[in-house]
């Protein structure tokens, strides 16, 4: 019998849970708290975790950094709520097995645990015959940077051509999930740093205390808590690419270290009084207007015009919509492969509601998606039934709407701002909440409430 650890505070909630996978033949140990199930997992044998998104006393990212940590292809699965689907995808990319979104669908979570169980099982028990569909995942991996038909699509993949041999620094501009981390790894890889490290670093996840450390590194007893010496992501990244996504999210003064790193190529760890050689070029990306931030005094100047030496934009998904249908079928050849699924294709009514939809999170929406439905379908075609309401409520996206405007940034701005006037009101003037249901970080909804004189 496969045990697994269920961490959920909602007690109610991991009655339910628990109550349903030990009626499908688990045993479920229960935990409320991060460090209790930390504990539970040193001192007992499990198979697997499932651990809310957010907990008393932490989150389930901590969770799963310590269990990835000594236990690499542990699998994990995130319960999260629809709003934090950006977390979500962020967990994926630490390598979590899977997340499901609440209101938890039985039919999906049953499917999940037992493909994670499979998986955990294959690995203590490796087959001598190769596994022809792991083999097919690993010719698929090729998908995950597609150039797309559009003229949108071509012509970045052009720029990448022209400043990828370079050492400019590059901004990659556009909306959250458009593959911003995508097309920098697209230019690390064509460029002359290709056989060096590549090292991503989401500075929104970086707390303004730890960021000069993760970024810098830090020597032993440099402050409370440095048992060790840290070597940061810039000295990692020696001899290849570092790329920042979120840059707008660092604080004054850790930009004023970054512009240093820039100009003169050294760094200096938090506790050293010597500086560290680096040679590292540097990819920033934002979905913010720098250059707006930088008239607020929230982004220095000097440090924009060094990292945009060159700017790629990355086009939302409802700006090219003839690529639409080409990232669906090959996001379901991927899901197939990986998820160990025979799905034929996408019904009428499906392809119907997916032209219709705006895909506020763009590509990386429309990937877990369709990771999903894949799940959900099995085999045959995907159905209407395992497509998420949110997609079958929205109001029809009308292309037009925006290519008649006038200014087009003025239109897209008039849009968000009234959506966020709307979020408010329904949050009740919550900005935590807002900031979540919007799918952005506080600091970034604060500057936009400013830009537009909601304050």
């Amino acid at each position: 019998m496969s045990k697994i650890l269920l961490i959920e505070d909602d007690l109610t909630y991991s009655k339910i849970i628990s109550k349903f996978l030990e009626k499908n033949g688990f045993e479920v140990m229960n935990s409320t708290k991060v460090s209790e199930g930390l504990s539970y997992f040193e001192k007992h044998q499990v198979d697997l975790i499932i651990t809310d998104y957010r907990l008393p006393d932490g989150t389930g990212m901590e969770i799963l950094d310590q269990v990835l940590n000594e236990q690499p292809e542990f699998p994990v699965i995130l319960i999260t709520n629809y709003s934090d689907i950006r977390t979500a995808v962020k967990s994926m990319k630490m390598g979590a097995f899977e997340y499901i979104t609440k209101p938890i669908q039985p039919d999906e979570l049953l499917l999940t645990v037992q493909q994670a169980l499979k998986k955990e099982n294959k690995q203590r028990k490796p087959s001598l015959q190769v596994n022809k569909k792991v083999q097919t995942a690993n010719k698929l991996s090729e998908l995950d940077y597609q150039i797309g038909k559009s003229k949108e699509a071509l012509q970045i993949e052009e720029h990448i051509g022209l400043v990828a041999p370079t050492d400019l620094s590059i901004i990659v501009l556009g909306e959250s999930g458009t593959g911003k981390e995508y097309i920098s790894k697209r230019v690390h890889q064509q460029s002359k740093r290709s056989k060096g490290p590549f090292v991503a670093v989401d500075c929104g996840a970086l707390s303004k205390e730890l960021a000069g450390s993760e970024l810098f590194g830090h020597v032993k007893g440099a402050f409370t808590g440095a048992i060790d010496h840290k070597t940061g992501h810039f000295e990692n990244a020696n001899g290849g690419t570092i790329f920042l996504d979120e840059i707008g999210n660092l604080s004054y003064e850790i930009q004023i270290k970054l512009l240093r790193a820039i100009q003169e190529r050294k760094i200096r760890k938090i506790g050293a009084n010597k500086d560290i050689s680096v040679d590292v070029r540097i990819i920033a990306a934002t979905n913010e207007d720098l250059q707006d931030l930088s008239r607020q005094g929230l982004f220095r100047e000097d440090l924009f015009h060094r990292l945009n030496e060159f700017s790629l934009r990355a086009q939302p998904l409802r700006e090219r919509r003839e690529d639409l249908m080409f990232f669906s079928n090959l996001f379901l050849i991927k899901s197939n492969a990986t998820l160990e699924k025979n799905v034929t294709g996408f019904s009428p009514e499906v392809v119907k509601i997916f032209k219709k939809y705006h895909w506020p999170g763009n590509l990386r929406e429309l990937k877990n998606i369709i990771r999903r439905a894949v799940l959900l379908t099995g085999e045959g075609q995907i159905q209407s039934k395992v497509i998420p309401s949110e997609l079958l409520d929205q109001e029809p996206f009308h292309p037009a709407d925006i290519n008649s405007a006038t200014d087009l940034k003025s239109s897209f701005e008039d849009q968000e701002k009234s959506l966020i006037i709307k979020t408010l009101e329904e949050m009740r003037f919550n900005k935590s909440k807002t900031a979540k249901v919007l799918n952005m970080d506080r600091k970034t909804l604060y500057n936009k409430l400013e830009k537009y004189g909601l304050d």
